[in-house]
């Protein structure tokens, strides 16, 4: 009766002492999968976390919930050594009992060395806690770099598509101020998959504080990153005319109005270029070959 107290409801009043899925001591919970009831105290943190912040008043809605219904879903946890365990998966469980003073805990007892705690505790964090897509994309690259693993078996691991990984992935080459925004919900992960395609971080900066002062959609959004990445065709065009001499433009008209097709002057600064006649179709490319026929070697034109 004592225990159940301590334990409070929950599993502590579902599991009996003569039941099967209680192990009677930790040896026996590793070997057989079962559940075993730990010493709070005896649990450290998980050093692979990679949530690093809680929400306060979320834990203290589930310090409440276990304080009236106890532990539902059990911790995870390793053993390491002097009958000290080392949290896996289920940290806020373990912080929740801690703020109503629980003694006791059921935990699963893996037997893992770190290489597959990180693995476990990594992939177990992605399936199960709610991380905002930086934490995510941390988690996933960090399972890249300290578990060896390909993008490929990375998507294997976690179920996600290998697009849907590298998406994540992409979020990290974002400025620091743009993640940080993120992982404080200024923005949504739509805003921030928009700006990552841009290339040039002072433009993405640009458009960031321009989501924030105006509270703009993830629609909006994409249309303003779409005018930066692919200019208006009026302004490519001032462009490319840029440097093309006012007699050349003369010539270009001249020319489209004898073809009667749109023609294209393209010329470097050293005054080299091309002309380029285009037509639509093969019946419009016939007539302006019989425009420039030639008669005696040379091409018979009206003078321009």
């Amino acid at each position: 009766m004592e225990k159940k107290n301590r334990l409070g409801k929950g599993l502590g009043a579902l599991i009996s002492e003569s039941s099967t899925y209680q192990a009677k001591t930790v040896k026996e919970a590793i070997s057989t999968g079962s559940i075993a009831f730990i010493d709070v105290e005896k649990v450290e943190t998980n050093p692979f976390q990679p949530r690093v912040k809680f929400d306060e008043i979320a834990l203290g809605e589930l310090a409440e919930s276990i304080k009236q219904l106890g532990v539902i879903q059990p911790i995870t946890v390793r053993k390491i050594k002097d009958n000290k365990f080392q949290l896996i998966s289920g940290e806020r469980r373990l912080r929740a009992s801690k703020i109503i003073g629980l003694e006791q805990i059921p935990a699963f007892v893996r037997d893992a060395n770190d290489q597959e705690m990180l693995e476990f505790s990594l992939v177990e964090n992605i399936q199960r806690e709610d991380l905002n897509a930086i934490e995510v994309a941390i988690t996933y690259q960090r399972l890249i770099d300290e578990c060896s693993l390909t993008q490929e078996k990375l998507s294997e691991r976690t179920g996600k598509g290998r697009s849907t990984v590298a998406n994540y992935l992409r979020l990290l080459n974002l400025p620091p101020e743009i993640q940080a925004g993120l992982r404080a919900s200024k923005i949504t992960s739509g805003h921030a998959r928009a700006l990552v395609t841009i290339a040039d971080k002072y433009n993405q900066l640009k458009i960031y504080y321009k989501i924030l002062s105006g509270g703009l959609s993830v629609r909006i959004t994409e249309e303003l990153v779409k005018e930066v990445n692919q200019p208006m065709e009026k302004e490519k065009k001032e462009k490319a005319e840029k440097y093309i001499p006012e007699n050349f433009l003369k010539h270009r008209d001249v020319l489209s109005n004898k073809l009667n097709t749109k023609i294209d002057i393209k010329v470097n600064k050293k005054g080299k270029g091309k002309i380029v006649i285009n037509f639509k179709n093969e019946e419009e490319l016939e007539k302006i070959v019989t425009k420039l026929k030639m008669e005696n070697g040379e091409l018979k034109m009206d003078r321009f």
